[in-house]
Formats: C-alpha cells, sequence, structure tokens
C-alpha cells in the first residue's frame, strides 16, 4: 500500500467517475483501476462496486475511504509540519465558503500567498451543512461559514462579522426612491433569491415572515452567477450581502434595505479533533488575526 493508492481511491470519491479520477491523478484509467484492484487485493476486500461504469463504494469501502482520508491528511500536515519547522507553510489550503458571503477571502489569500509562495489554495463554494460535514472529514482545512448550530465541543471558530443585506438591481428596469428601502416594499417585486435550503435565504425568510410578509420569488437557484445574470437581463431584483464585494458596473446598483442581517455572524471554522495540521492551525491564526 502506498500514499498513491489512498490519492487514487480519494479522487475516484470525488469525481465519482474512473476516467475522470486518473485525469485528476495525471495517470491513465488502466494505471488508476489497475491500482486500486492492487489495494483491493492487498487489503482482500472488495471495495469499489463496479459495472459498466463506476457505481459506488462498497460499505467497506466507505469505512476504507475514511481512513485513507485521515492518513493522506497526517501526510500531508507531515510535509507542512516540516515545512512551518523551517520557517515557511507549503501545501495545499483548502478552504470552504458559503455563498453571497460579505466577506471576501482573495485578500487574505493574497497576503497568504505574499508570505509563503509555495502555499496554493482550493477555493469552494459549498453551503453551511457541507463546510461543516468537510471539515469533519479532512476534506476541508478551514471555512468560511455561518456561526450558528456550531458544535463547540468539534470545531474552532472566530466570528468576523454581521452580514447586512441590499437589494440588487438594474436601473434601466428598476428605480426606488427611497434609501434604505423597506421590507414591505420588496414583497411584490419580482425577487429572484438562492435556494431555501441555505443561510443567507433563510434569514430573508425569516426578515420576511417575522413582518408578516409572504414574497413569492420569481427565481430560485442554487448558483450566483445564475442570479447574477437574471438581474443584469431585467428578470428581477435580488437581496444581497451588503457590501457584496461585487463589481456593479455602470447600470447596477445595490441598495441598502431596513433592519436587514443575516440570522447569525460569518466566521472562521476548523475542526478541533486530530489530525489538524501545522498548515490549517498556522493559516486559521494568520487568517483570524486579519480578519
Amino acid at each position: 500500500m502506498d500514499i498513491k493508492q489512498l490519492k487514487f481511491l480519494i479522487a475516484l470519491d470525488e469525481t465519482r467517475h474512473f476516467s475522470q479520477a486518473a485525469a485528476r491523478c495525471h495517470v491513465t484509467q488502466p494505471t488508476l483501476s489497475m491500482r486500486l484492484r492492487n489495494l483491493e487485493d492487498e487489503l482482500e476486500l472488495p471495495l469499489v462496486r463496479r459495472g459498466q461504469r463506476f457505481e459506488g463504494f462498497t460499505e467497506a469501502g466507505e469505512r476504507v475511504l475514511a481512513w485513507a482520508r485521515t492518513l493522506l491528511a497526517a501526510h500531508d500536515g507531515l510535509y507542512a509540519e516540516a515545512a512551518a519547522c523551517r520557517g515557511s507553510l507549503s501545501g495545499t489550503l483548502r478552504l470552504g465558503v458559503v455563498p453571497l458571503s460579505s466577506f471576501d477571502p482573495v485578500p487574505l489569500l493574497r497576503r497568504l500567498h505574499n508570505r509563503h509562495p509555495h502555499l496554493r489554495f482550493v477555493l469552494s463554494s459549498l453551503s453551511s451543512g457541507q463546510i461543516l460535514e468537510q471539515l469533519a472529514s479532512n476534506r476541508l482545512d478551514i471555512g468560511l461559514s455561518y456561526l450558528d448550530r456550531l458544535d463547540a465541543e468539534h470545531f474552532e471558530s472566530r466570528p468576523l462579522c454581521e452580514t447586512h443585506m441590499g437589494l440588487l438591481h438594474d436601473r434601466r428596469h428598476f428605480h426606488f426612491d427611497a434609501e434604505p428601502l423597506r421590507w414591505e416594499a420588496l414583497v411584490e417585486l419580482p425577487l429572484g433569491l438562492l435556494s431555501s435550503g441555505m443561510h443567507f435565504r433563510q434569514s430573508i425568510d425569516h426578515a420576511f415572515r417575522s413582518r408578516g410578509l409572504l414574497p413569492t420569488p420569481l427565481l430560485e437557484t442554487d448558483a450566483v452567477h445564475q442570479l447574477l445574470q437574471a438581474v443584469q437581463g431585467g428578470l428581477c431584483c435580488a437581496v444581497m450581502p451588503l457590501p457584496s464585494g461585487l463589481e456593479l458596473g455602470e447600470h447596477l446598483r445595490l441598495q441598502p434595505i431596513e433592519d436587514a442581517h443575516t440570522l447569525a455572524p460569518l466566521g472562521l471554522i476548523m475542526r478541533r479533533g486530530e489530525p489538524r495540521s501545522a498548515l490549517a492551525e498556522a493559516c486559521f491564526a494568520e487568517l483570524g488575526e486579519d480578519a
């Protein structure tokens, strides 16, 4: 058994496709398949359910996969620990960020990159639940998410800021005199909103319900870029974080909404349990210090 076999197993889980997993690992598909079969032979267990294509993992495969993630995290952590002892950071920082966050992580990542040129980043847009799940399973190092319902026994957090809201609209199609806008003025508008399972949407729904209002969204989506396209096309207006960090251009305007904020503050999150690499700990400290 070697680290490459574990990486192949994890890549297959993340892509759910043999050829895509092989491409990610920079090997041919026959090589990847052969190495995974060698791993199965060594462990004397079937790990992968195969048919015409990848069909998933066996129950034993799921358990081995969890160990593979732990071992790979420890392997990467060892190299990061050695780099930290040399006074530098190297490796890949995996950061999960909730969509429509008012906190822009890019300036912080740029500062980290300037300090540690060998540090690389993987930035993923995920729901709050997905971030906690992937932190717990060592698929993320740091999360930028909302801090409600956070299990302090298993996760360490650093609060950042409260997220306020505004109405994004295209001035060629909509015009509003009042500033800030009232929620009562929004209820009759054609609204585009994130899908109902996302925290930002839940905060919007709470703001309407607490005032006895019941809007009917014209558009619901889990993709921020589709919201922006719909607003730019004049289809709808959208409730967005304020500030948004977006380049609004000539025609788009983000107008504040009265008493509009998310139900919980944003914060940086890291798992408390081991293994927790020097890379994650050092980056968490630096990001928190910056924030």
